[in-house]
């Protein structure tokens, strides 16, 4: 797909912090089975179509965990979230790639779809971006192949118990982007976002094809914004609109807590092996402290992987020894620097989410858990600094009276 990219890059007192979010689509994963699975079978028996027939209530989502509070005094687990920005299926199919390896190795994860992934070119009319040209969009339109691509995998998404929250439409950054928004405008890209997932068979003439599986009015709770910008008018639109969390901020490792009503989940100042700085638990943000463009030399690519492997390992691996704060781990559908940063995110997968007491979560089962704990036991979590491993073990720092760790 034609994508024409802006990128902010900030610095932070002695941390290189490249603040990004984009969109997109090295290999695939292996063949898919022939036939409809369980869960898809099950839905299409239990269908009431919504609106135009775009989407569908087919029940409650399959494959999700059930959430409880801790017993007094119990150690957390440790929660990983991979989320990915755009979620487009191109010719590169990193969609299916990712969502057959949350399959494989455990992972449950947050797919933020770009609204105008659903609209087809020929319909940009439609999209009113805030502050920009009718059909204006930064990262453009997918082409027709690809938007039903996307469609399917949305569906096999959510119903192998992933989250579709949104990276909003037309990815805005800059002095005229979404950093400028008002609260009404969020309002409208949010409402056009809904839109056209909710009507894409009205968009695109594909009357015969099958709904998306689920009320994307209640499905849709959260995202992250462009560039990670304007998240303050955000939150208050946001929070209108039934959003649960954003991942728009840029943080460390610490548990998370709520800002102006919602669970915000930013992404994470983790090790750069080799520097003396950190940088934010994204793709981009490794990219531009490596080679500073999307095609940097061939004979460091295999470096620039490794580097991004070893520090979200050590990212979790003293998160995991320490404080036990949920990581969370940002990317893009795309195969910048050969896709050697794919690659490192399918190995970090594949080796954490089989761990020991580790929870390879969405968002939405993140804050669904994080919404039963006990508040008393939560603010104990956010005492504990990065990597901090609580004194004396989690039993002794959480005990004390039964009735002051469960009173407020």
């Amino acid at each position: 797909m034609t994508a024409a990219r802006q990128w902010l890059v900030g610095i932070s007192a002695g941390m290189a912090l490249v603040v990004m979010s984009g969109c997109s689509g090295s290999t695939t994963g292996t063949p898919e089975r022939q036939g409809k699975s369980a869960p898809e079978e099950k839905a299409e028996q239990q269908t009431r179509v919504i609106g135009d027939g775009s989407t569908a209530l087919t029940g409650r989502q399959p494959n999700q965990p059930a959430s409880r509070k801790l017993a007094h005094g119990e150690k957390p687990p440790q929660f990983v979230v991979f989320s990915w920005d755009g979620a487009g299926e191109d010719g590169k199919k990193l969609f299916s790639r990712f969502r057959k390896a949350g399959k494989r190795y455990g992972a449950a994860q947050s797919f933020f779809l770009s609204g105008v992934y659903a609209l087809p070119e020929s319909e940009s009319k439609r999209y009113k971006p805030p502050g920009h040209a009718t059909g204006a969009s930064d990262i453009g339109y997918l082409k027709d192949r690809n938007i039903r691509a996307t469609l399917k995998e949305i569906r096999k998404a959510w119903l192998d118990g992933n989250e579709i929250g949104t990276h909003f439409n037309g990815h805005f950054c800059g002095p005229n982007g979404v950093d400028s928004w008002s609260t009404d405008q969020w309002k409208s890209e949010i409402n056009q976002a809904k839109w056209f997932v909710e009507n894409w068979k009205t968009t695109t003439g594909w009357k015969g094809d099958a709904p998306l599986p689920f009320d994307y009015d209640r499905e849709l709770i959260g995202g992250r914004t462009p560039c990670l910008q304007g998240q303050e008018n955000l939150l208050r639109a946001a929070k209108q609109m039934g959003f649960r969390y954003d991942s728009s901020g840029n943080g460390t490792q610490v548990w998370p807590k709520k800002k102006n009503g919602l669970w915000d989940v930013p992404l994470q100042e983790v090790p750069m092996p080799g520097r003396k700085f950190e940088t934010l638990s994204m793709d981009y943000n490794f990219l531009a402290n490596q080679s500073g463009t999307v095609h940097g030399p061939v004979a460091k690519h295999a470096s620039y992987g490794r580097q991004m492997r070893d520090g979200l390992m050590k990212g979790f691996d003293r998160a995991y020894n320490g404080n036990r704060a949920p990581m969370v781990v940002g990317n893009h559908f795309e195969d910048w620097n050969g896709g050697v940063y794919m690659d490192a995110v399918e190995d970090v997968m594949k080796t954490v989410c089989k761990k020991r007491e580790v929870r390879c979560v969405s968002f939405k089962q993140l804050v669904d858990w994080l919404d039963e704990q006990d508040p008393a036991a939560l603010d104990k979590f956010r005492a504990l600094s990065v990597g901090e491993k609580p004194k004396g073990g989690w039993n002794k720092y959480l005990g004390g009276p039964r009735t002051r760790l469960l009173s407020r």
